[in-house]
């Protein structure tokens, strides 16, 4: 059985926006998408039983809103529901592990919203070992919709008007998982890929003897794009539909992303877990893309 989909719901308007993102995706993706509560509050001991009960009540009527946005969105996925009694950020980072990809509600410009707030969304990027996505809650329907007369067509050269899948990518470090996401989520919208590389100009003063170029060498940008041209060649072999334009910008990679990604229907970033687990933590940039981009963000772990 293949692996589902699966979107964390709290009853917020932000994570049933990401329920509906999450439903057109597992479509595309052809998998099942899984509806996830985590009930906060284990039952204690002397505690009334109609308090648990009230606890799980409210559980089976954000689970049902939750279906009903999504059914509603795209009727033709495969639903089911699941509530847990767990701490919501470690529910939903052992959902993660069993999961094709997990969707989280993000409101954008600095908050994330709901139960799935701030420390917990953050948290669970940090730790999780598979793929999550942030979904603004300010996206269009219509935009969650943009596939829908397309699914299950093979894919094609992108239709005119069509947002981008933007990937953020350090040529000095290339990672597969990371590059191998956005080629597959560009191939399933039948979108063009843009793929970034942010640079910064040495100082004044050389930095050893691999070092060559002046600050503002315009040739030092056509040395970075030919660096990128290189790691996608196999790439774009392997996904010969999809359009890809490459860039090589001047400047911090957080900015770089946050421009480019402005009018995108996804942005893609990478997560090196750290081997400390004990203290997880998310990078500089994809922490201020998770915070600041104005489409959805799918932040994608690796070693």
């Amino acid at each position: 059985m293949l692996s589902p989909v699966v979107a964390g719901v709290d009853g917020s308007a932000g994570s049933l926006v990401a329920a509906a993102w999450a439903a057109h995706e597992a479509v595309r993706r052809g998998r099942a998408l899984r509806l996830l509560h985590a009930r906060e509050g284990r039952s204690r001991r002397g505690e009334p039983p109609i308090a648990d009960a009230a606890r799980r009540t409210l559980a089976q009527r954000v689970l049902r809103q939750a279906e009903e946005r999504v059914l509603a969105a795209c009727p033709g996925v495969r639903l089911y529901d699941d509530q847990v009694e767990w701490p919501a950020t470690d529910a939903l980072v052992r959902a993660a592990e069993d999961a094709d990809l997990l969707v989280l509600g993000s409101r954008g410009a600095g908050r994330l919203t709901g139960l799935l707030a701030g420390s917990v969304a953050l948290g669970v990027v940090a730790r999780a070992t598979h793929p999550v996505v942030l979904v603004r809650a300010d996206t269009d329907e219509d935009v969650l919709g943009r596939a829908d007369s397309e699914e299950g067509r093979p894919a094609g050269p992108p239709r005119d008007g069509r947002r981008d899948v933007v990937l953020g990518l350090d040529v000095t470090g290339p990672c597969d998982e990371v590059i191998a996401f956005a080629f597959e989520a560009a191939r399933l919208r039948r979108a063009r890929l843009r793929v970034l590389h942010a640079w910064r100009a040495p100082g004044p003063f050389p930095l050893g003897p691999g070092e060559a170029g002046l600050p503002g060498d315009p040739r030092r940008a056509g040395e970075w794009l030919g660096f990128l041209s290189s790691v996608l060649r196999v790439w774009r072999d392997k996904y010969p539909d999809v359009v890809v334009l490459e860039m090589a910008v001047e400047g911090r990679p957080s900015d770089a992303l946050l421009r480019a990604a402005s009018a995108a229907d996804l942005l893609v970033v990478g997560h090196r877990l750290t081997d400390r687990p004990r203290v997880p933590r998310t990078g500089p940039v994809a922490h201020a893309v998770m915070q600041q981009a104005g489409c959805a963000v799918a932040v994608v772990p690796h070693f």
